[in-house]
């Protein structure tokens, strides 16, 4: 029988945990390739041969977490000679500020894990090439059409896949339309993965494998239905063919990565003597399940700790329900309560409290257990992240997207419980505390920003009922039929009257009481 998982984890190599001292100005000097040599004191630098790389692998939407998780696997498996078949090309959809920042670096970035005991610095040169897609859509295709091409990876956020929420079929908007059009000059993802997947199709060359790194339910069942929903607008018999010939694995993905800062690229450059256009943050913790499923060959990543499994299901749920959907509750509850940062929220034993209650009592209960971990010392192990203060993760993160964020990671459980009859006042609180933080405004009467692109109607719906959240719940979108489950809409109601009037705090610690007897 094999071990249970032990936690936490990080990906080996990174150097050893040590508070860096400062350095004088004058030795701070810029991260490029001809300066790798000099940094290498530091820093743990790549030294392997770049030169060297096969570009095998292409990102699609860089950003801070692709940066300081996948990549990182792919750059261990170079570092450690393992293979040099699996460089890595990015493209970027939005951020052409990213391509500003890694050109004059030779595309080389840097790393900083942090936990209580220390940081660990590395520059990671596994990326070989950057594409800023609305300036170059034609390099982009060729990559994607390019033989060496076997594997495209891809973070695009859950709202991305453009799924009717309600049948799961994929649902074209104006982009998609323009991309039908005009298949040589898309602007969608779908748009380039079908298009750059006929050109392969038409040359007699073997299709790539599509792996998702979203935070979905089955994130490669929801890219097949994206893919391929697009391909049928525009050719049945191409559909088919990517319906036979391309894997879609699902994965599970799991690294807390805050947003970098400006002074998070001061403190890189005064501690470790690197000026970094745009390093990335992160915590020691990662993880990588995947859905052992590829068309063109498979990535050697279960040499430096990727996990390829059967079925990701279970993996994935765990992370979602407990990870991400803790992570919306106490986002939501603490900023009405007028914290700004996770770790000094959990740093209040009444917030530590709830969180566990909320896992324990209540999340648990309804999923299943991962072969090989231990889910208790998985929660002990978030709880420990959660609380980390060299992260100091901000609950503003936290809040961004609900709309998308909480239909995947805290309505499931929600309904379930209901559906079961089992606990749950907790998963209710947590959904209050969204309520009213749509409401826009702190128990102390501060305003609160809304990053959610269905904000604005969400927002409106929310502050014409108040208390009421009836209305809220008719958006069939966010809740499907909760607001119809006989008794629900009341208990909501309550739980939003009780966040107003009593405090968050104080309503928060009876909860957490209640659900303890």
């Amino acid at each position: 029988m094999a071990q249970p998982e032990r936690f936490p984890r990080h990906l080996p190599r990174a150097g050893t945990a040590a508070q860096p001292t400062a350095l004088p100005v004058g030795r701070v000097r810029p991260l490029t390739a001809a300066t790798l040599e000099q940094h290498g004191a530091r820093l743990t630098v790549p030294t392997y041969d770049r030169a060297a790389l096969i570009p095998s692998v292409v990102h699609l939407s860089v950003g801070g977490f692709s940066r300081a998780h996948q990549l990182i696997y792919f750059d261990e498996v170079a570092q450690q000679r393992i293979s040099a078949e699996w460089g890595v090309v990015g493209v970027g959809l939005r951020a052409r500020r990213l391509r500003e920042a890694l050109a004059p670096q030779d595309n080389l970035y840097t790393v900083v894990e942090r936990s209580p005991d220390g940081e660990r610095a590395r520059v990671v040169g596994v990326l070989t090439d950057y594409l800023f897609a609305p300036d170059a859509p034609d390099a982009v295709l060729d990559r994607l059409s390019d033989p060496r091409t076997r594997v495209v990876t891809m973070t695009i956020t859950g709202a991305g896949y453009l799924l009717d929420p309600t049948t799961g079929v994929f649902a074209p908007d104006d982009d998609v339309r323009h991309d039908l059009a005009h298949p040589g000059a898309p602007r969608t993802v779908f748009g380039f993965l079908v298009e750059a997947l006929d050109r392969r199709r038409r040359a007699g060359t073997a299709p790539f494998t599509v792996v998702s790194c979203d935070n979905l339910h089955r994130n490669g069942d929801a890219t097949r239905t994206a893919v391929t929903g697009f391909a049928a607008l525009r050719d049945e018999v191409l559909a088919r063919w990517i319906t036979d010939r391309v894997a879609f694995p699902s994965s599970m993905v799991d690294r807390i990565t805050p947003q970098t800062t400006p002074e998070e690229r001061e403190a890189l450059a005064r501690r470790h003597g690197i000026d970094d256009r745009w390093p990335v943050v992160t915590e020691p913790f990662s993880q990588w399940v995947i859905e052992d499923s590829f068309c063109n060959g498979r990535p050697p990543l279960d040499a430096v700790g990727v996990r390829f499994v059967r079925d990701v299901t279970d993996h994935e749920l765990m992370k979602t329900r407990l990870l991400n959907a803790s992570h919306s509750a106490l986002g939501y509850l603490g900023t009405l309560a007028g914290h700004e940062r996770i770790d000094v929220l959990m740093g209040d034993p009444v917030f530590a409290a709830y969180a566990a209650r909320l896992m324990d009592d209540e999340v648990t209960p309804l999923i299943p257990v991962p072969e090989g971990i231990d889910l208790d010392e998985y929660k002990a192990t978030l709880l420990q992240r959660f609380a980390n203060p060299a992260i100091a993760d901000r609950l503003s993160r936290l809040c961004r997207r609900g709309s998308t964020k909480l239909p995947h990671h805290l309505l499931p459980s929600l309904r379930q419980a209901l559906a079961e009859d089992r606990p749950h006042a907790l998963l209710t609180l947590a959904l209050a505390g969204w309520v009213r933080y749509l409401q826009q405004v702190d128990e102390h009467g501060r305003s609160l920003p809304i990053e959610d692109d269905r904000g604005p109607h969400l927002q409106a719906l929310a502050r014409a009922g108040g208390d009421d959240p009836r209305l809220l719940l008719t958006d069939e979108p966010v809740f499907g039929d909760l607001g119809s489950v006989p008794g629900f809409p009341d208990e909501l109601a309550d739980a939003v009257r009780r966040l107003r009037c009593d405090g968050v705090r104080e309503t928060v610690a009876a909860a957490t009481a209640a659900s303890a007897r």
